[in-house]
């Protein structure tokens, strides 16, 4: 295997960056190139994507690794669900609306719940992309368009001409069979929804096509090309979970956690609906079967509202290791948590409703939210394992929330399993990881990859303390 030099674009709900990957035999290593927010824009009462200004940035950004770096690919990965719908000549028709907007608060299918879990295996979230489709049948928009792109594909598209929908994206919109890997042809059909709008699929290192842009080009002035990547974000992280065997639970954690298992095929039975788990396309065929679990969100909003009053984050870190352990806690799945306001206030409304005491401090505030992550941590992980069938001897927690040291020792224990932390850049690096593969400079297997990026990588073991047996006694105030 050669050494290459790959661009990832990796693009969240409130920003974005360029980063210049290189891969060799016994080496990963990533370098930032630009980093840009990621605003919407409300007009008219509707929330949208500034879809337009993030495609300059990402433009930029791919222009500006291609000048610094000899590079041999690039591949963009983002969120989920939202998409562009483009008219006949293959122009936008309007900005991507967010997926955080209103329009499909009251939304419904005439496609039974159950039915919609069996073939698509997707939890049942309003914004999902077969409710956004709903709530917008009959309006001038669906009516002209004739081709709909998800983010990434969009914006792929924008910079090679070349239409498609990468699987590991298209599987969170509800709209493909997760078992065939194909649209689901009938359930569009049974929602009103054309399925004339959805380009061919492709799969994780196809080549899209060169980059077409100007000023955009590969090492010795080649041109660049195009690579699909696991599309949806949280693919690419998988991609990057270090584990050393089939038999680990991995959580993705950052503003939310993605807490599940990767497994060889999907759970489509009533009771993984009725947990709201979802099944996911991963790479190489294998399946995320994962909770969306409450994150660093409700810390990021207490923040938010102490302001600088409370002190730094290593500050209240170090208060809430102090503090008491299991004192305070709240179900952090309860969607009252969901909106972004006056954090603080709604936990101590949420602990006086049921006539528990209420953090008055900021560093209890901070353990009683970690506290109450572990916890929540703890249920997904035992439902994962209880309805898949499947065990799970370790944790690997990649993402922003790895570096959150505190955190990490309460999941040991709450789970009562160890507990590896890192990569924080596990989705930058799957991306580049799968790029650098279908370049021939990455192992062929994820097992191969994963066992690169062990040798590379310095990772964070956490074991299970003694105090273990008590989580069980926390974990009962909230039944």
């Amino acid at each position: 295997m050669s050494t290459v030099s790959v661009a990832a674009v990796d693009l969240g709900a409130s920003g974005g960056r360029v980063i210049a990957g290189r891969v060799s035999p016994d080496l990963v290593e990533l370098h930032e190139v630009s980093r840009f927010g990621n605003e919407p824009v409300r007009a008219a009462g509707t929330l949208y994507w500034d879809i337009l200004r993030l495609y300059a940035a990402v433009e930029s950004g791919l222009r500006d690794a291609a000048a610094g770096y000899p590079l041999s690919g690039a591949g963009i990965d983002s969120w989920a669900v939202d998409y562009g719908l483009l008219d006949a000549s293959g122009a936008l028709l309007g900005n991507p609306v967010h997926y955080r907007d209103s329009r499909t608060d009251r939304i419904s299918i005439p496609v039974p719940a159950g039915e919609l879990y069996a073939v698509t295996g997707i939890q049942h979230l309003p914004f999902n992309t077969i409710y956004q489709l709903a709530a917008a049948l009959g309006t001038p928009v669906l009516d002209a368009a004739r081709t709909l792109l998800l983010i990434p594909d969009l914006l792929a598209y924008w910079l090679t001409g070349t239409a498609g929908a990468e699987v590991t994206n298209a599987s969170t919109t509800a709209l493909l069979d997760v078992t065939s890997r194909t649209w689901a042809t009938e359930i569009m059909e049974r929602a009103g929804i054309s399925p004339a709008l959805f380009p061919a699929l492709r799969q994780p290192g196809d080549v899209i096509g060169p980059v077409l842009a100007d000023g955009i080009a590969g090492a010795d002035g080649r041109p660049l090309p195009l690579i699909a990547v696991g599309s949806h974000d949280t693919a690419s992280a998988v991609v990057a979970v270090p584990a050393a065997g089939p038999d680990f639970a991995y959580i993705s954690s950052g503003t939310w956690s993605l807490v599940g298992m990767e497994l060889p095929a999907p759970v489509l039975t009533e009771a993984s609906r009725a947990a709201n788990f979802t099944n996911e396309a991963g790479i190489d065929g294998t399946i995320r079967y994962l909770r969306n679990v409450s994150g660093l969100w409700l810390l990021q909003e207490c923040q938010r509202h102490w302001g600088t009053a409370a002190g730094s984050l290593e500050s209240l870190l170090a208060g809430a290791a102090a503090a008491d352990p299991g004192r305070f806690v709240i179900d952090a799945d309860d969607p009252v948590f969901l909106p972004p306001r006056d954090m603080p206030a709604r936990i101590v409304s949420w602990l006086a409703a049921r006539g528990q005491p209420a953090p008055s401090t900021p560093a209890q505030m901070t353990r009683c939210v970690l506290d109450s992550l572990a916890l929540a941590y703890r249920r997904a992980l035992r439902d994962a394992q209880e309805l898949s069938g499947r065990h799970a001897d370790v944790v690997h927690i990649v993402g922003g929330g790895s570096r959150n040291e505190l955190l990490c020792q309460l999941t040991a224990d709450a789970c009562g399993l160890p507990v590896v932390a890192g990569p924080a850049e596990a989705t930058a690096l799957g991306n580049v990881l799968v790029q650098a593969r279908a370049l021939g400079a990455a192992p062929g297997t994820l097992d191969g990859m994963r066992a690169l990026l062990r040798t590379c990588l310095g990772l964070r073991h956490y074991m299970p303390s003694a105090s273990t047996h008590g989580w069980a006694e926390v974990a009962s105030r909230l039944r």
